[in-house]
């Protein structure tokens, strides 16, 4: 199986660094100036686990070779339509591909592009960022890669990627509605990034604020409204977590898009934010409060493109 990693940031070089170490044959698609680092320092993954794998083999889209059997697509939504445009060369008749971005619009994006059928649905759950080096610094133990068939059906491509997975010690479980599943996600990545927008503070800063804990059960009901209208109601018990995840006294936790804001950068916030206030409208539930997030989100961003 020749597996193509789009982007060798803190998830998909998480990713793909522990399939190569397994031994598959992987390479990464980067930008060159990702590649000249990753060539002078190897690809580390550093904090809950120390690995390195000093001579990652890479590629620059100007030299992709032909079709590879599994393409995973980690990419920032913001650099999506880029990533799409290189790929033409990688994609034929047999290829899988599987995106782990957040939210659902780059399915539409990956369509249009390559057809319905190389498209698979993933959802991806790994704390990870990039150090100042270049290297992945890994937060947590979660390494995490679902994927199927977006019509629900089993298929032999779907099975030969989970052992794939599975050898390289990452949780790959089936998963029979991997639509659903990135909703689920979905809903969660938007109500850490809303509540900690919101509040400009982490979730343990605004549980610690007077009305901070209702705050977020707000968010996390205007969240889960928009996924049972898309028909993706959140099980009882993975809105009960998130809504323990919100509401965690003196935790630290603050999203990545949250880490963007501090740090003035761009952030994902139509793709994230953006597309799923529309989806809310369109389908007449009321999101105040993600609304107030999306408006607050557009802001910076308008405020970080004339950086």
């Amino acid at each position: 199986m020749r597996i193509l990693v789009v982007g060798a940031g803190s998830t998909g070089g998480f990713f793909g660094a522990r399939l190569a170490r397994s031994g598959r044959d992987v390479t990464f698609l980067v930008r060159p100036r990702r590649a000249a680092v990753l060539r002078e320092r190897g690809l580390r993954v550093t904090g809950v686990t120390e690995e390195l794998l000093p001579a990652p083999r890479l590629v620059t889209a100007d030299r992709l070779d032909g079709p590879y059997d599994l393409v995973l697509l980690s990419v920032k939504s913001t650099a999506l339509e880029e990533a799409v445009a290189a790929l033409g060369p990688a994609v034929g008749p047999g290829t899988a591909i599987v995106p782990m971005l957040n939210g659902m619009a780059h399915l539409d994006v990956l369509e249009r592009a390559f057809g319905p059928e190389p498209v698979l649905g993933g959802v991806a759950k790994v704390v990870t960022t990039l150090g100042p080096e270049g290297e992945i610094v890994r937060m947590a133990p979660l390494a995490h890669l679902a994927l199927g068939e977006r019509d629900g059906r089993e298929s032999a491509r779907v099975e030969e990627i989970r052992t794939a997975l599975a050898g390289a010690g990452v949780d790959s479980p089936a998963t029979p509605d991997i639509v659903a599943a990135m909703w689920h996600k979905w809903a969660f990545i938007s109500t850490m990034g809303a509540l900690t927008c919101l509040v400009r503070g982490s979730v343990g800063e605004a549980v610690a604020a007077p009305g901070g804990a209702e705050l977020a059960r707000a968010v996390v009901a205007e969240t889960a409204a928009v996924a049972a209208a898309a028909g993706h109601p959140l099980p009882a018990a993975e809105r009960e977590a998130t809504t323990a995840v919100a509401t965690q006294p003196g935790s630290p936790l603050t999203p990545s898009l949250y880490r963007d804001v501090l740090a003035g950068a761009p952030t994902e916030v139509e793709h994230i934010f953006g597309d799923l206030t529309a989806r809310a409208r369109a389908f007449g539930v009321a999101t105040p409060l993600l609304d107030l997030a999306t408006l607050q989100l557009r802001v910076h961003q308008a405020r970080a493109a004339a950086v």
